[in-house]
């Protein structure tokens, strides 16, 4: 999903059941032909989302600050409102879907709202900015947790190739991921601007071009789903649609509101909104019996922990395309890196090593860590790339440029991966296992939830390390100092702290 990419179905959407019968696709590569449509259509709509996420604090400082590196402050925290509300928005599609108009109209609403506000972020003003992010809010509510639904819906419930299918669409996911940031970077320095002066709008365009073209493939390849996620057959009519349309359109003021408001305030709001899910969750587990208490118990000490993660990993998008701006050397042999090119390091390592984690925990067999454990060794690694800066810091500044290797921070990136590899493919799973089996759906708006309080999180901290005069070798080492202890202590406390988890989950594995 960086990527917070391990993509879940929604909440109220558990990985679907044969609750009807399957058709008989056509295959191709010994997979339902429809697979391939879904795989294209997310590729797109990843291009779009990563394309203008690595412009976007830049951006922010460029254009409405002047290029002051004041404004790097205010752009980081409404970068982690953005992504913190991507997120949170998310818990309301599984219900739109399922409820009132089907998965392939949900999907095809949201990326018309979606490329709307990829669009109306070019517009240079400051609340023009805003509502298109509102926008996009909106649009990624109603089609991100339903795509991947979709996936799950073209096999049967014990068809061994299911597995294999999600990965394939993961990669669709990352590669992507992958392309987005090098295509749109080289777009805004080289094509229509300078190394000095980027055309950030260019990304934005380029990005709206992704989600249209999204739209389109899914448009023209929805009819080999063969009636899978069609409209409910008590509303076939485009009455609904236009409902949730109208619904949608009063959201964006909503949301339009929430970004403005100052991130400490958004963070109350989105725990008033996870406490409410928890609160339920925890008493439906007692009226179950003491089994079903402790594994909810068990699950919401992990969410606490996946805050912290995300928290700390989540700078991709904003300090780190600081530090990469400002104190990262990228003058390799004359030849300027791009800042945005950084972005597209973690997709290249989930690619290369999500197989090499998968065959490690099968070769393991009986010592393969349990799920708390995985988890502690997700954030011990995040720990370790903080750890990495603040010796590169400390240690390999130039002092004649004051800048860091180009190495460094390129295997931060790589170091980040190895934790979210242990942390995020498991995190959906062991939440439909331990919530109650009539709340499963309000589970998934907790885990969602919890990821959007990491994210806005990352947003205050990112603020604090660039601090009111922006981002100094001084300021990133004492921030990034910070995160290496946080995320190691967390990390070591759920370690030993595990086997009291483990005895709360009554045997899930």
């Amino acid at each position: 999903m960086s990527s917070n990419r391990v993509e879940p179905a929604g909440p109220g959407m558990e990985q679907p059941a044969d609750a009807t019968a399957i058709p008989e696709f056509a295959q191709v590569m010994g997979h339902p032909r429809p697979l391939w449509m879904l795989f294209m259509t997310e590729f797109w709509e990843r291009f779009a989302f990563y394309g203008m996420r690595w412009a976007l604090v830049l951006y922010i400082v460029a254009q409405f600050h002047g290029g002051d590196a004041s404004g790097e402050a205010p752009a980081s925290e409404l970068y982690g409102a953005y992504l913190a509300l991507v997120y949170a928005a998310a818990i309301f599609g599984g219900y739109v879907a399922d409820k009132l108009i089907g998965y392939q109209r949900a999907i095809l609403l949201g990326a018309v709202f979606m490329a709307t506000g990829l669009f109306l972020i070019t517009v240079p003003s400051d609340a023009w900015l805003k509502l298109g992010l509102a926008t996009v809010i909106v649009g990624n509510g109603l089609f991100k947790p339903i795509i991947s639904t979709m996936v799950g819906k073209l096999y049967a419930t014990g068809d061994e190739r299911r597995d294999s299918g999600f990965t394939i669409f993961y990669m669709g996911i990352n590669m992507g991921a992958f392309i987005a940031p090098i295509l749109t970077g080289w777009l805004a320095e080289k094509v229509f601007g300078s190394d000095g002066m980027p055309a950030y709008k260019v990304v934005f365009i380029a990005s709206g071009i992704g989600m249209v073209a999204s739209l389109l493939w899914f448009w023209f390849g929805r009819a080999q789903l063969k009636g899978i996620g069609a409209a409910p057959a008590e509303a076939p009519g485009l009455g609904r649609v236009l409902a949730v349309a109208v619904g949608a359109l009063v959201a964006i003021p909503a949301f339009y509101a929430l970004l403005t408001i100052e991130a400490g305030v958004l963070n109350w709001i989105l725990l008033a909104l996870f406490v409410v899910p928890a609160f339920m969750l925890l008493v439906e587990g007692i009226r179950e019996g003491s089994r079903q208490r402790d594994m909810v118990i068990a699950m919401l000490i992990i969410f606490g922990f996946n805050v912290l993660f995300w928290m700390f990993f989540e700078q991709a998008g904003s300090s780190f395309n600081f530090l990469a701006q400002n104190i990262v050397d990228r003058d390799l042999g004359g030849w300027i890196f791009p800042v945005g090119w950084f972005q597209s390091v973690n997709s290249i390592a989930i690619i290369t090593l999500a197989p090499v984690i998968a065959w490690l925990w099968v070769k393991m067999g009986s010592a393969n860590p349990s799920i708390p454990r995985k988890f502690g060794l997700g954030l011990i690694f995040n720990g370790l790339a903080f750890l990495l800066l603040m010796f590169a810091l400390s240690s390999l500044v130039d002092p004649a440029t004051l800048k860091i290797p180009f190495w460094t921070l390129f295997m931060v990136y790589v170091i980040q991966s190895v934790g979210e590899l242990c942390l995020s493919p498991i995190g959906l799973s062991m939440t439909t296992k331990l919530a109650p089996s009539k709340l499963t759906g309000l589970a998934m708006g907790g885990w969602f939830l919890s990821i959007a309080i990491g994210n806005n999180l990352s947003g205050m901290f990112a603020s604090s390390v660039s601090g009111e005069g922006g981002m100094t070798v001084a300021s990133a080492h004492a921030g990034y100092t910070f995160g290496f202890w946080a995320l190691l202590g967390a990390g070591v406390l759920l370690f030993l702290i595990a086997p009291l988890i483990q005895r709360l989950m009554h045997g899930v594995k």
